[in-house]
Formats: C-alpha cells, sequence, structure tokens
C-alpha cells in the first residue's frame, strides 16, 4: 500500500473512528480490513470529531486518523467561481472524502476544516444516485477530487475506480479525477473511459520541494501523465497554483518547457492556467497559524471580490499564457 518512494500509507492511521451508521457497510470492512492494527473507536457522528473545536491542523498532519461516516444530502455542491469549469455550463463538484493525504503549505483545506483527519463517506452509491438524477435534467461536468486526492487515496478506497467505471455507463457525463498522485498505476487496468479526464496538478521542482510536502516529485508525476496520455486516457494539465517565488519569470518558463520535453503536447487534452488565489476569509484563518510559510505574506497580496491573490496577478496569467501557447493551440489552454 504504498504511494510514492518513502511514503507508505501503513505508517498512517493508527486510529479509525466509524460512525454507528456505517458499521455495516461494505466499504468500511473494506478499509477495516486494509488497517488490522488500527484501533477502531465507535462514534455517533462524524462532525463529533472531525468539527470539534480547539484542535491542532498542524499537529495532526504529522499523524492523521481515518474517519468513516454517512453522507447525507447534499450529495453534489454547485462549482466555485474561483475554480476553472472548462467552459461547461453545468459545473458541479462531490467531496466523497474530506482532505488530503499530502500537506501542501499553499492548501485552502487548512483554512476549510479544523481537522487534518481523513473522512470517507462510505455510501459511494449515493453520490451515483445523485449524479443519475442530476443527468435527467441534462449534462453535467462534475469534478470529484478538489477536497481530497482521490488517486493517492485508492489504496486506502478504490474510489477513483469505482467513478471512473460509473462514468463509462453514464452519457452527458464529464468527470475530472485531479491528482497530485503518481499512482496511476492503481487504475491502469481500466480501459480508457471518454466521459474522464485525468488532470495532473504540476509544479517546478522548486515549488515543489518547498512548499509541496509529501507530495510525489515532479519527475514521477509526468512520468504517469505520460503513462496515461499513451494508453488513451484525456490527460489535463493543471498549471497550478502558480506562485510569484524569486526568479519566478525563469524558473516557470523553464518548467514548461521541461514538461513539454517529457510529455508531448499532441497527447494532452487540454490545459489550465491558475495564479495562487484563496477565499479572503481562509487565507486569514491560515495566516494566523502558518508562520513557517511565506505563502501567506499579506505585503504580496491583495484582494479582490474577497478573493486573495497577487497584484501582479494578470501579469503572471500573460506570462504563463504565453509559456504555453509556444506547444498547446488557444483552445486548449484555458486561465
Amino acid at each position: 500500500m504504498r504511494e510514492s518512494k518513502g511514503y507508505s500509507l501503513m505508517n498512517k492511521f493508527s486510529h479509525i473512528y466509524v460512525e454507528q451508521k456505517a458499521l455495516s457497510h461494505p466499504v468500511t470492512g473494506y478499509i477495516l480490513e486494509r488497517f488490522p492494527r488500527a484501533v477502531k473507536v465507535e462514534i455517533q457522528h462524524y462532525k463529533d470529531v472531525f468539527n470539534r473545536p480547539h484542535q491542532d491542523y498542524r499537529r495532526q498532519k504529522d499523524s492523521p486518523k481515518l474517519i468513516l461516516a454517512v453522507k447525507q444530502e447534499p450529495f453534489l455542491y454547485q462549482g466555485p467561481e474561483v475554480c476553472e469549469d472548462f467552459g461547461n455550463d453545468d459545473f458541479y463538484y462531490a467531496s466523497c472524502v474530506l482532505n488530503c493525504l499530502y500537506d501542501c503549505d499553499y492548501c485552502y483545506l487548512q483554512g476549510l476544516y479544523n481537522s487534518a483527519n481523513i473522512v470517507v463517506f462510505v455510501n459511494i452509491g449515493d453520490f451515483f444516485e445523485a449524479v443519475g438524477k442530476c443527468l435527467e435534467y441534462g449534462s453535467l461536468y462534475l469534478c470529484i477530487s478538489y477536497d481530497t486526492d482521490l488517486l493517492a487515496l485508492e489504496g486506502i478506497v478504490p474510489y477513483a475506480s469505482k467513478w471512473i467505471e460509473f462514468a463509462g455507463r453514464k452519457q452527458n457525463l464529464t468527470i475530472e479525477l485531479r491528482t497530485k498522485s503518481a499512482n496511476y498505476g492503481a487504475i491502469r487496468g481500466l480501459k480508457p473511459v471518454e466521459q474522464v479526464v485525468l488532470a495532473w496538478s504540476v509544479s517546478p521542482q522548486e515549488v515543489a520541494r518547498r512548499y509541496e510536502r509529501q507530495v510525489p516529485p515532479l519527475e514521477t508525476r509526468l512520468l504517469a501523465a505520460k503513462a496515461a496520455a499513451e494508453d488513451g486516457w484525456q490527460v489535463r494539465l493543471c498549471f497550478e497554483p502558480v506562485l510569484r517565488i524569486k526568479n519566478w519569470q525563469k524558473i516557470y518558463a523553464d518548467f514548461v518547457d521541461n514538461v513539454f520535453a517529457t510529455i508531448p503536447a499532441d497527447g494532452i487534452f487540454d490545459a489550465n492556467i491558475g495564479i495562487f488565489r484563496m477565499n479572503k476569509e481562509q487565507f486569514k484563518r491560515i495566516s494566523r497559524s502558518r508562520l513557517d510559510t511565506d505563502i501567506f505574506a499579506q505585503s504580496m497580496m491583495h484582494s479582490d471580490k474577497g478573493v486573495m491573490s497577487y497584484a501582479e496577478d494578470g501579469q503572471m496569467k500573460d506570462f504563463m499564457y504565453r509559456q504555453l501557447a509556444r506547444y498547446l493551440p488557444e483552445e486548449k489552454i484555458y486561465v
């Protein structure tokens, strides 16, 4: 159960909290079998553990616990404005897992949740049923891995595979599975599905080493994306968040060249550019506790309609667009 070199899931999850409603669920049984030495703790409701006050998010990241729960409605949420919709009007996301294995300095989840523990909603079938009902009224573009990294978690619970198999049975549905994982091998046995876009978030090594703890190196992510493209999957590259680090223009220009030296441009479905941005309230909350990183330096930021980003946001977008336009046609680049 290993996601990348030097990082084993078996080092995590010494305790697993299980809602009483989730005890008899097949997914619960599957997960508990994966962690036979974990201490099982029965609880009434996942929020009793996940939402309790005065938790230390940073300490919990060093030793997260699993929480198995039954999700109640709603199962689908309208896509937020700060996220790219790739030209889709009916843009939604689903959170069948809350929180991520990785520990990126810039992650908005640390400002969204009190807890770094990971919640798995075991009633995945109810999510599928909600999507099916939504499709009765038209097409749907659905992101399934915004509040987590499902591919990285595939060794714990095979939700990435389940979503892919579900999408293959539906018309008018497009699913984006976004990841920083190199764990493509976990789904490589599946036949590529036209309704699924596999999206890899990529950053320069200078950014990854400094701000993306526990994330697989850029090279292994690129090789995973390349293998997926060669196997016939629609592969999206997500150049985000673009950070205004020292010498960022040269670093990101060299980075784009490196990406397309590894992955042929004609094998890429599309790409998007996202300059670092975050909800203002989440930004303020995180900045009070993250004195160990310069990501949240107020002097570099400005607020626009409740969203924090760089004052040079526009110039940074233009620069990144020009770099990508050397390799991809205009219609494949989203900003």
